[in-house]
């Protein structure tokens, strides 16, 4: 089955929808560059980044914090763990257990990403403020309304000027990436 005009009319609006948030401004620099001397800062200071998210959002935690890790080599975690959220979701609810995690897991000198599309998931919203009550560092990534909640509390924020989920965490992730990619100094190297 070929396409249509219809599959290239959507596509081409999609794609350029892609575009359109990633456009490489001074402002977005900025944010790149603070994000990666915030992450070298926790290192130099033996703290770690916490990565979190809800959905797909948890999905690019996860992967980013293993790539902040590995090939970044700044220590990163996410709370991920199916047991650990249903016993924290469990004993604390559902809008607490992330907050709880961070309680447990991070301390001064440590970071904690939070990643939300709309900036209104109340259980990232929580755990920014346990964050910065434990006087973390934070960087917040989200999108959709630009007076989101999420997009003020952080010491860095990002927003993707988007109402479709799948371009907004498009960008979230590839802005993240662009930070691992900036702390190694090149965009192609080994998995090794």
């Amino acid at each position: 089955m070929s396409p249509s005009a219809q599959d290239q009319t959507f596509l081409t609006d999609y794609f350029d929808r892609l575009r359109q948030v990633n456009v490489l401004d001074a402002g977005l620099v900025e944010a790149i560059a603070a994000t990666r001397d915030v992450f070298a800062t926790a290192k130099q200071a033996g703290g770690k980044v916490a990565v979190i998210g809800n959905g797909g959002s948890a999905g690019i935690a996860a992967h980013i914090a293993i790539d902040l890790s590995k090939n970044g080599k700044v220590p990163a975690i996410c709370f991920n763990d199916a047991a650990q959220i249903t016993c924290l979701a469990n004993d604390y609810g559902f809008e607490n257990w992330i907050a709880h995690a961070v309680r447990m897991n991070l301390r001064p000198g440590d970071v904690l990403v939070a990643i939300s599309s709309s900036g209104k998931s109340p259980n990232i919203l929580n755990a920014v403020k346990a964050a910065k009550e434990l006087g973390l560092k934070v960087v917040t990534l989200s999108g959709f309304l630009p007076d989101n909640p999420l997009r003020k509390l952080g010491d860095v924020n990002f927003w993707a000027d988007s109402r479709a989920y799948n371009i907004v965490e498009t960008a979230h992730q590839f802005w993240l990436m662009s930070v691992i990619d900036l702390i190694i100094g090149k965009a192609e190297y080994s998995a090794n």
